[in-house]
């Protein structure tokens, strides 16, 4: 009776042993067999995220089937915690490869691209209206100077920082400064980076042509160094709305004689800070400008500009501008 029982034990405990192990060898089968998501699917996992919410999460997102299944995969298998962010899980993924994408933190690079010539109030608004970051921006008071942000496409994820993200715009500006600056040409009328940025801001301003650059910042160089006011319409725009706002309206005569540091038309050199945040290819046209004895631009009605040595000249120039205008 004793033997019948002992067999009829070890052999009840035989059955369990292999149920458990089939249904470990299927579970293990489905954590790695395709996932039921058909398209691919964008999840979002909030920071603080465990990982039964997460596995509760993909199975309302379509792109695993059994929560429970995802998660005990995960305690069993996984080697690293699950990490928040934005994911973007492809069709077909299976649980395994959605538990190893998000240990790795694979998460969704967004960009941002800053146009050059912006001034910081534009540069503000553009990171406010961002979309994916988080986080309040400073306030007005606490805004970073005009023209310490350096316009280039900045790469974040979803959750990254508003502040965090200004300051690798300022950073960046730091950087391109410390590397141009010692590589200037001789003779420049500059005295410190920061002039060459209020320079490159103006020079930013007046010509949207990349190879018009070099040209343009050597106009003003010459003007400097010769002690003519630069007459750069771009700064009495400046002058009259502090970057805030577009202008919205044609420059009068009247706004040509305003009083104001910023209006180079009245007041010769530099004004005291810059109009705008410039590119990087400014800052290197206005530290190693083209060699050029002119004086003057004017546009030319197709973008660019014609470019003058003398004031004769430079009328011609001008009565060109105006009739294309009148025409």
């Amino acid at each position: 009776m004793r033997r019948r029982l002992a067999i009829g034990g070890g052999l009840a405990l035989l059955i369990a042993v292999v149920c458990v192990a089939g249904a470990a060898l299927w579970g293990y089968w489905r954590f790695d067999a395709p996932g039921p998501a058909t398209v691919e699917t964008t999840v979002l996992v909030p920071q603080g995220a465990g990982v039964a919410q997460i596995g509760r999460q993909l199975a309302e997102a379509g792109v695993v089937e059994d929560p429970r299944l995802f998660t005990l995969g995960v305690r069993l298998l996984g080697d690293r915690p699950l990490r928040a962010g934005e994911y973007r899980i492809p069709a077909g993924a299976s649980a395994r490869e959605i538990m190893e994408m998000m240990a790795a933190g694979r998460t969704v690079v967004r960009r941002l691209t800053v146009p050059e010539g912006l001034t910081t109030a534009e540069i503000i608004r553009l990171v406010a209206e961002a979309d994916g970051l988080q986080g309040d921006l400073p306030p007005e008071v606490e805004w970073p100077a005009e023209g310490t942000l350096l316009p280039e496409t900045y790469f974040y994820s979803w959750g990254d920082d508003r502040r965090a993200l200004l300051d690798r715009m300022a950073r960046a500006m730091e950087e391109t400064l410390a590397e141009l600056w010692p590589e200037r040409s001789p003779g420049l009328p500059l005295e410190t980076p920061h002039e060459a940025v209020i320079l490159a801001s103006i020079v930013e301003k007046e010509t949207g042509l990349p190879e018009e650059r070099p040209r343009v910042a050597r106009v003003f160089i010459n003007r400097l160094n010769r002690g003519m006011p630069l007459q750069s319409d771009p700064t009495v725009i400046y002058s009259l709305t502090a970057g805030r706002q577009a202008m919205g309206r044609a420059l009068t005569r009247n706004d040509l004689a305003i009083d104001h540091p910023y209006n180079t038309y009245t007041v010769r050199g530099l004004p005291p800070g810059p109009i705008a945040n410039p590119g990087r290819a400014s800052i290197e046209a206005v530290l190693n400008p083209i060699e050029s004895d002119e004086l003057y631009f004017v546009a030319d009605g197709n973008g660019g500009h014609l470019f003058a040595r003398t004031l004769k000249e430079h009328n011609r120039n001008v009565a060109r501008w105006r009739a294309l205008q009148r025409r």
